[in-house]
């Protein structure tokens, strides 16, 4: 045998060695791995829920720990260089081939959530099991990635919920907004068969009897006096009066005398609609060009109608601004706050909801320079001022006084300012910067304001003063006791109620500590009937529960099952009835007094 053969005879064995599979593979990095992307994705669930960095971490730590399964594969398995090329090139023509046949709502935080580490986790434990194995684990491991990324191709999301747990359903099931859709072409077939359209059902609309016209109540406070529900509702539950489908929206609804405003979605127009308040029928709709949808919030209009002398003032989640009259919906002018503020809509859409002061519609819009906070006149929406604020808020503007100076609270991630009604110019301004937004409404007593922040931010107090010419902003306390997010809050008798992430409390308003924290009512919304101390929470899973405040523990007195679907939206009572709706359901229940109001 000549020098040449023997050359080649080696060359030959190192080739072979190079391409053959070791016997067993390293794979305690990969069991670590998978721990990790468990472990992490539980923490907010094991925790409170409500530290951001926290939520983040079971947020984006799981996709992150199994995407590092691949590192794993190609540099600490100890494959083989073969297998390791067989398993990268079938993997990604795997997660390519898959992701087309996807449901498009899969694409986005379903994706991060569950179908990146669940596919990656079921690429990693077959190899993982059979590490020892070499002739067909990677085939075995390539089964279990078609299996994990394939099966998603069997549901679709329908977003999530306020700690980030994803909603599925069966792709093949009708989605909630087709169903109205189709529900809704059907009524106004039958409509146009009637006698009456739905313009002469209302002709007018001109009442000072206005209970609830604008979000939150009158006050922008969440509360209402007069009312004391009766307790017992084993024996004298509410009683459901009407329940219907709606469109999507996170939308509130304002009352004047018995007619319902809201705003939801109707495939690609976003509308307002008035409702009977006894029957729950539409009465009239405006619609226009718009749809606003993201991952988490899903779709819709997110502001809240406002009702003022016969005329409606509505904010869509896409921009529009529009003034209609509320006996038949025509419309009076329109705004585009994409057009006059110069930008897109935020991440989750704007969502203020329309001010009257005076004789202007003020909203918040976050434009750059003085494109913040408009000014639009009642009458033809022409613009009276404009003025600088904060580029990220899903807060409202709120009409109070402090002293006897009135003006408007405007809450963003700068801050929150105090601007005069009659030109938009600064009274005084809190420098409170975030680096996310503001999205609850601030609770103001007196001359003390709490102001609260997102993703774990907590509530500050503010002691506001007139002195020597000038005003002073004094912080009292800062605490993360209470850490809203887009939960609002109310306060009674010396306590500040609500949602410290997806679990409700209460904390001192003398001190900022916490009083109590045990309801586990998800990201919902809490109304306060201010003369008996009673609260009405609409849960996150569409529940209504009946809470006694109190500084000691939390007084739960009932509950009852109310309407179906995820629940963000703020409940209205007016007399004896409460008004519920979602994103799928508006539903209107009587409720047992225990005095009349």
């Amino acid at each position: 045998m000549n020098a040449d053969s023997n050359t080649a005879v080696v060359s030959d064995r190192g080739d072979a060695a190079l391409f053959r599979p070791s016997r067993s593979l390293r794979w305690w990095p990969a069991a670590i791995l998978l721990a990790l992307s468990v472990v992490v994705r539980f923490i907010p669930s094991w925790t409170d829920g409500s530290s951001f960095p926290l939520l983040l971490l079971g947020f984006l730590g799981p996709a992150f720990f199994s995407s590092v399964i691949v590192l794993w594969w190609l540099f600490l398995s100890g494959a083989s260089w073969r297998e390791k090329g067989i398993g990268i090139a079938g993997l990604a023509g795997i997660i390519a081939l898959t992701s087309m046949t996807w449901d498009s709502s899969m694409r986005g935080m379903a994706m991060i959530l569950w179908t990146i580490p669940v596919g990656m986790a079921a690429f990693a434990i077959p190899l993982v099991v059979a590490s020892h194995y070499p002739s067909y684990r990677v085939w075995l491991g390539l089964a279990g990635a078609a299996l994990g990324f394939g099966g998603w191709n069997l549901v679709r999301s329908e977003g999530v919920t306020g700690d980030f747990v994803v909603e599925f359903k069966p792709r093949w099931s009708v989605p909630a907004e087709e169903s109205y859709l189709s529900s809704r072409k059907a009524e106004m077939s039958r409509s146009q068969n009637s006698e009456l359209d739905s313009s002469q059902k209302s002709p007018s609309l001109e009442t000072d009897n206005a209970p609830w016209p604008e979000f939150r109540g009158p006050n922008r406070d969440g509360a209402i006096a007069g009312v004391v529900v009766s307790e017992d509702w084993e024996q004298t539950p509410p009683e459901l009066l009407w329940k219907r489908a709606i469109g999507p929206g996170w939308s509130s609804f304002a009352v004047a005398e018995n007619h319902l405003f809201t705003q939801e979605q109707i495939g690609d127009e976003e509308a307002v609609i008035c409702m009977d308040a006894d029957t729950g029928e539409t009465l009239w709709t405006f619609s226009a060009k718009g749809r606003f949808a993201e991952e988490m919030g899903g779709i819709g209009p997110r502001a809240t109608p406002t009702y003022h002398a016969g005329q409606i003032f509505a904010v869509g989640a896409d921009g529009m601004v529009v003034c209609l009259d509320a006996g038949n919906g025509k419309e009076k002018w329109r705004r585009e706050l994409k057009k006059d503020a110069e930008r897109a809509p935020p991440t989750w859409g704007f969502s203020s909801s329309p001010l009257i002061v005076d004789d202007l519609v003020v909203v918040h819009a976050g434009g750059a320079d003085d494109k913040g906070v408009f000014a639009y006149s009642q009458t033809d929406g022409s613009i009276r001022w404009q003025v600088a604020s904060g580029d990220h808020s899903y807060s409202s503007p709120q009409n109070t006084t402090f002293g006897d100076v009135s003006g408007i609270l405007m809450a963003t991630n700068e801050g929150l300012q105090f601007l005069n009604p009659k030109d938009g110019s600064t009274i005084w301004n809190h420098e409170w910067k975030i680096a996310t937004y503001r999205a609850v409404q601030t609770v103001v007593t007196g001359n003390t304001v709490y102001v609260a922040s997102s993703m774990g931010n907590g509530i500050r107090k503010l002691n506001v003063s007139f002195e020597d010419g000038a005003w002073k902003v004094e912080t009292d306390w800062t605490s993360r006791d209470l850490k809203p997010d887009f939960n609002d809050m109310v306060s009674y008798q010396g306590a500040l109620y609500g949602f410290d992430a997806t679990i409700f409390g209460a904390i001192s308003m003398d001190t900022g500590k916490r009083l109590w924290k045990k309801g586990r009512y998800g990201a919902g919304q809490v109304l306060l009937l201010s003369d008996s101390g009673q609260m009405l929470v609409a849960a996150e899973s569409g529940e209504l529960v009946l809470l006694r405040a109190s500084q000691e523990k939390l007084d739960e007195v009932a509950r009852i099952p109310a309407i179906e679907s995820k629940t963000w939206n703020h409940p209205v009572v007016v007399n004896d009835r409460i008004y519920l709706r979602n994103s799928q359901q508006a539903a209107c229940y009587k409720l047992p007094l225990a005095s009349s109001p």
